[in-house]
């Protein structure tokens, strides 16, 4: 398993969920991905719901699609924050739209809402969303990771594994 070359976008804004946050990015870099936090250049320390940091290593309008192979959406409050920011929902539409994966746990479905990469797709969630993403136009399903296309989502924390397994075979592929 070698994610090698490849760069990975990981936002994140105040009030994230830990796990979903850094058990990505953890795991990405374990398997060889160069793995950048993309924040919405506020301020460069982002509190977790538990009050952990994680340091962004770039503003989301400092970074285009083409500096990606794709991008991960933690969950908790922050995608509720990242909505705020144009810039954020700027880079997952264009990294949409140049046909590179996306991927969202738990709230992160939100920003694919508003960054429209999820009409007509199938995708799944935090289970309050339900009505963004059918109302969005995509399909709900309620599984553990549910891959349609260049789109990845998941539910919650204790499906980590299941989504970072996915994001690995997606990205590994010739």
């Amino acid at each position: 398993m070698s994610l090698s070359g490849t760069h990975i976008a990981l936002l994140i804004e105040d009030e994230y969920q830990i796990l979903e946050g850094w058990y990505p990015k953890l795991r990405l870099e374990e398997a060889g991905a160069r793995v950048s936090v993309i924040g919405s250049g506020t301020k460069k320390s982002y509190s977790s719901k538990e009050g952990y940091p994680m340091d962004a290593d770039a503003a989301a309008g400092e970074v285009s699609a083409a500096d990606f192979d794709a991008v991960v959406v933690p969950g908790g409050f922050a995608p509720d924050n990242m909505r705020l920011h144009p810039e954020m929902i700027g880079l997952v539409r264009d990294i949409y739209e140049s046909g590179k994966l996306v991927t969202a746990i738990c709230h992160g479905g939100w920003v694919l809402v508003s960054a429209g990469a999820l009409k007509g797709r199938r995708a799944t969630g935090y289970s309050p969303i339900r009505d963004d993403v059918t109302n969005a136009g995509g399909i709900w399903v309620d599984e553990a990771v549910v891959q349609d296309g260049n789109v990845i989502t998941s539910r919650t924390p204790a499906d980590l594994p299941d989504f970072t397994r996915a994001i690995i075979a997606y990205l590994e592929k010739p």
